[in-house]
């Protein structure tokens, strides 16, 4: 029940904001790169310890994330030159974060987590790539759990309750799991003959 309403005062929220915006002729792109650049912070904020901040401004930039998409639609001005930027700039802003985590650990000598950081940033890489790489050869592989929102939404939670060693852990494990279920659903897709 607290989440629908969560997802309808979200809703209710980004559309307050999609309308001026969108009337005012902003640019989609600029709200991308301004989402990348709270992600930077977010990064700088994971090396330096500030989990909480770092928290607060992966939030921000996933609400600027979903903000960027809804003015283009708004505006008319969706392009596919916008989407791709979108998504690699999304690509940086993940590595950004894991990148400031494994800085912390290896501030604070931490070896074990510096590996562990660097697993769940390689795994959550390999989770998108896998799906592009497999869109190019069968029609669809949405396949496993562990998407962008999941990951962001488990940092977000280790870094508001300063837990973060269980919120690598549960990405770098489902991850894993996601990219290894992602191959063996390509495999059977040609096996089954369902090939572009």
């Amino acid at each position: 029940m607290w989440t629908k309403w969560v997802g309808e005062g979200g809703r209710w929220l980004l559309v307050r904001i999609v309308k001026p915006l969108g009337a005012a002729g902003v640019n989609p792109n600029l709200l991308t790169f301004l989402g990348f650049a709270v992600t930077l912070l977010g990064a700088f904020a994971f090396a330096v310890g500030w989990f909480r901040w770092a928290a607060a401004a992966i939030f921000l930039s996933g609400f600027l994330d979903m903000l960027d998409g809804q003015v283009a639609r708004r505006s008319g001005r969706v392009t596919p030159f916008g989407a791709f930027l979108d998504s690699t700039l999304d690509r940086y802003s993940d590595i950004m974060l894991y990148l400031g985590l494994v800085a912390h650990f290896a501030i604070i000598g931490r070896f074990f987590y510096v590996v562990l950081g660097s697993i769940a940033m390689s795994s959550s890489f390999m989770v998108s790539f896998t799906r592009a790489r497999a869109e190019a050869l069968i029609p669809t592989c949405k396949v496993g759990f562990m998407e962008r929102p999941e990951r962001l939404v488990l940092l977000i939670i280790g870094g508001a309750f300063n837990r973060m060693a269980p919120a690598l852990w549960v990405i770098a494990t489902l991850a894993t799991a996601t990219v290894i279920y992602r191959i063996v659903f390509t495999w059977q897709e040609f096996r089954a003959g369902r090939i572009l």
